[in-house]
């Protein structure tokens, strides 16, 4: 006995893939592109950090500071120079100074008068060359102080991180020259005040030793000899 077996089979539809190679090389081309903008962005983000660290570095401030010590320094010599003994730094007592003990001598002045006057001024010359040694020595002990911030001063600027720290350091540098040149004036000053003094002391006793020798000589002459009986 036989078997009929009935089949239907369906139609087969075969795919062919067709390879086009220039649209295969236009996309291998925008690809590319693609990854060449995004290196770009890449980039462009690595030197916008790198900036910015540059900008933190130049903000960063210097880790040293001498403020403290030149201010001290400063403030030493201020205080020998208000230390100054009878005659200070001052426009008004020096004219009235010049008013009274420096003054020419006054024919009506007593021999009293002056002598207490030549004391005084040779008091205060005396005063004056002390209150100028006495400076010039807190003067030469700066210089201990100088010595010592401009090294760390040097090398702390060596080794500043960024612009900022330089520009600390250099403006340090340049405020303990300026207290230098301040010490230095106030050394003048004093030099030149002993000086002055000292002058204006040799001068006086000048015009003082006139008018004594004036009023010696006018006494001689009112002196009037007469004759004296001694021997009965």
């Amino acid at each position: 006995m036989a078997l009929l077996i009935l089949t239907s089979a369906a139609p087969v539809r075969a795919q062919l893939v067709v390879f086009d190679p220039n649209n295969y090389a236009q996309n291998v081309l925008t690809a590319a592109r693609e990854l060449q903008q995004i290196n770009n962005q890449i980039l462009a983000l690595q030197n916008q950090a790198q900036m910015l660290i540059n900008q933190s570095r130049n903000l960063v401030q210097l880790p040293y500071s001498s403020l403290i010590q030149l201010q001290q320094s400063i403030q030493r010599t201020q205080d020998l120079l208000k230390q100054a003994q009878r005659l200070a730094y001052d426009v008004q007592q020096i004219e009235q100074a010049f008013k009274t003990i420096y003054a020419p001598a006054a024919a009506g002045a007593s021999a009293a008068d002056l002598v207490s006057n030549a004391r005084t001024r040779w008091q205060t010359s005396v005063a004056a060359l002390e209150d100028a040694l006495k400076l010039q020595a807190g003067v030469v002990g700066n210089l201990d102080t100088v010595k010592g911030q401009s090294a760390a001063l040097i090398a702390a600027s060596q080794g500043a991180a960024g612009a900022l720290a330089v520009t600390q350091a250099g403006n340090q540098i340049l405020a303990m020259q300026a207290q230098q040149l301040a010490d230095l004036t106030a050394v003048v000053a004093a030099q030149g005040r002993a000086q002055g003094l000292s002058m204006a002391e040799r001068a006086a006793a000048q015009d003082q030793a006139r008018e004594q020798l004036r009023r010696f000589l006018t006494q001689s002459q009112m002196d009037q000899p007469s004759n004296v009986r001694m021997f009965h």
